[in-house]
Order: C-alpha cells, then sequence, then structure tokens
C-alpha cells in the first residue's frame, strides 16, 4: 500500500459466478477491440484488476493505463482492455481474476489488495499462460512480473535528507503511517538507516495516522502540543506532510523542514511558503508504474524477456524542481507526476 489510502482486506470466501464478476468490469471507454495483426503477434486481450478505483491516484493511473492502451491498439498490440475494480474486496478482486483466466484473456495487470491472498489465483492464471504483472502494491509470488518502488529507500531517502538539513542536530517527530500496515513500517525502517548517521537527531515522538488529511491533521496537532521546540518533521505522505505544515501556518510557527510526497495539496503549500524560508524533499509513488507494468507484459507476451522484479527509481522533488510538479489549478487530491520517457521504460523492461 501507499501513502494515497489504506486497503481493506477481507476475508476470502469462493467466489467463483463469471456473472457477478463481469458486472464489475468497466469498459475501456471506446468499445474498440479490433486485431490488426494480420499476421504478426496476436493483439492481446488486456485486463486490469485492481482493489480500488475511486481515489485520485488511481483514476489518474487508469486514465494514464487507457492512454498507453490507445498507443498500443493503434500498433496492433493490444486488441481489448477492461479494467475490473474489486471495491476494497479482495475475495471480489480473486474472483474477477479467476473470471479472466475462464475468459483467456492474455495479459492480467493487478494492483493487489493482499500481498499473499491473491497468489494462488494468480500463480493459476501464469500455469494457464497467461502473463501476469503486479504493480504499486505488490504481492509476495515470484512467479508474475513485478512493478514497484523501494519503499525502504524511500524513508532511507528522506531520512538523510533531514539529516543533513538540520545539521545533524536536533529534534524531530516522526510522522507514520498506520501502525503495522508493510508501506509505513519499511519507510519508517529506511528513515531509521538514514538517521543514523546523524545521532544528534533526536526523536519527539512517533506519531501514526490513516494517509487521510482531517485524521492527519488531529494528530500532529496533538503531538506538535506536546513537543512545540522540534526542529523538522519526517513525513512519510503527502496528507501527512499537509497537515503538519497546515498546523505550523494556522499557529504562526517556526516552519521546520518537512519531508513529503507529491500530494499536490502538500506542494501548493511549498510553493505558497518558499519565500518564508520553508524547505522539503519529496517523492512519489509515481502512477507510471502502471503503463510500466502494462508494457512488460505486453512485451514478454509478445516473447520478449523480461525481468520478473522491476524496481523503479523514485523520482525526487525538490526546493529547485517544486515547479515542474505543483499544480496550482488542480485539486489537492491530485499527485502530479513527470511523464516517464518510452525510452526509460524500455531500459526498465530490458528491451
Amino acid at each position: 500500500m501507499n501513502g494515497r489510502f489504506t486497503r481493506a482486506v477481507v476475508a476470502i470466501t469462493a467466489v467463483g459466478a463469471l456473472a457477478a464478476t463481469a458486472a464489475c468490469g468497466v469498459d475501456s471507454g471506446d468499445g474498440k477491440s479490433d486485431d490488426k495483426s494480420g499476421g504478426k503477434a496476436k493483439a492481446l486481450k488486456v485486463g486490469w484488476s485492481t482493489i480500488y478505483l475511486t481515489p485520485s491516484w488511481m483514476q489518474q493511473t487508469d486514465k494514464m493505463i487507457k492512454d498507453d492502451v490507445q498507443k498500443l491498439k493503434g500498433e496492433g498490440k493490444v486488441a481489448d482492455y477492461q479494467v475490473f475494480n474489486a471495491n476494497g474486496d479482495t475475495s471480489q478482486q480473486i474472483a474477477q481474476i479467476r473470471a479472466m483466466i475462464q475468459q483467456k484473456y492474455d495479459v492480467i495487470l493487478v494492483d493487489a489488495g493482499s500481498s499473499t491472498a491473491l497468489n494462488p489465483a494468480l500463480e493459476q492464471a501464469v500455469n494457464a499462460g497467461i502473463t501476469v504483472a503486479n504493480f504499486d502494491s505488490l504481492v509476495t509470488s515470484e512467479k508474475v512480473v513485478r512493478v514497484g518502488t523501494d519503499q525502504k529507500e524511500w524513508g532511507r531517502m528522506m531520512g538523510e535528507w533531514l539529516g543533513e538539513k538540520l545539521g545533524g542536530k536536533g529534534k524531530i517527530i516522526a510522522f507514520n503511517g498506520p501502525a503495522g500496515v508493510a508501506v509505513s513500517e519499511e519507510r519508517w525502517q529506511g528513515a531509521q538507516e538514514g538517521l543514523k548517521k546523524y545521532p544528534g537527531i533526536k526523536v519527539a515522538a512517533n506519531v501514526h495516522s490513516e494517509y487521510n488529511l482531517a485524521p492527519a491533521a488531529q494528530a500532529f496537532a496533538s503531538a506538535y502540543s506536546a513537543n512545540p521546540d522540534i526542529d523538522g518533521v519526517f513525513s512519510q505522505g503527502g496528507a501527512l506532510s499537509a497537515a503538519a505544515l497546515q498546523t505550523l501556518i494556522k499557529q504562526k510557527k517556526k516552519l521546520v523542514p518537512i519531508t513529503g510526497e507529491n500530494y499536490n495539496g502538500f506542494l501548493k503549500l511549498w510553493k505558497d511558503n518558499k519565500a518564508n524560508g520553508f524547505s522539503s524533499l519529496s517523492t512519489a509513488q509515481p502512477n507510471y508504474l502502471g503503463v510500466i507494468a502494462l508494457r512488460a507484459a505486453v512485451a514478454k507476451a509478445g516473447g520478449d524477456t523480461v525481468p520478473n522484479q522491476i524496481t523503479v527509481p523514485l523520482p525526487k522533488i525538490t526546493d529547485d524542481t517544486l515547479d515542474q510538479y505543483v499544480k496550482p489549478d488542480q485539486p489537492d487530491d491530485s499527485y502530479p507526476i513527470q511523464d516517464l520517457p518510452q525510452s526509460e521504460i524500455d531500459k526498465l523492461i530490458g528491451k
């Protein structure tokens, strides 16, 4: 999981009715399913199984994938594309994956609701000759192509930056995601590794919150009230960072460095307060993970050799590059990201 939402994991039941799962499919938007292969490799039937589709990050990812599908249709590599939304229900996601197997999809893309529960269904798909590419929220199966970022590196990069920014000494609040959530734990582990280089940095409080603005604001305000003399904030999610910065602004306090994410609401606050001395380093779980997964799956289905583990470099948003990312005319709850050139995607998938 990432800093955009908290996934619900529902107990698995044996759900297999194709009529029920097909009803949850979302049309690709154009109704086209023409096969332009004409003696070339078969144009592929592609499905995307996502645990959620409502969050803005998912909607942006959906649009990015659909745009790339259109390019691949134009090249005769994809014939049909369908989205299956499990609405937070892992058992529904499993049923939808099994429906795609029975309906003989060639490629299945997956943003998983569970790191382990989907493994049997995905391995069943692989055994049936379907190319499976998993991105963003990853499963543990090594039989599928997995496309993601290094969450520990996320935290390590932020921790090192914050330690250096503070000159190696000072008190900080650690603002993490929900306790026990894998991504949150991995990012904090990485941050602790990065902060080890600066033994003069002391953690005054370790706060946990949902990755949503309202509960994050309440959690940070409480921690800050007890620790008003902090020198910085390690924050591992954009809504968390926005909540922390909003608190300092509203209380007219010193704007200490706060690490962040490409949550547009935070980027806007950062831009508005640069002149007041505010500074950050932010990164992103980039939406183009879905495009990389699609390209990797299409290449593998076409006979190319593709690595089963693709680790995508984390982008860096700095004081100098902030203007390339922030979108003042877009909603706070969006995640601006720079496109990744096709040449870079090709390198990542081994082409």
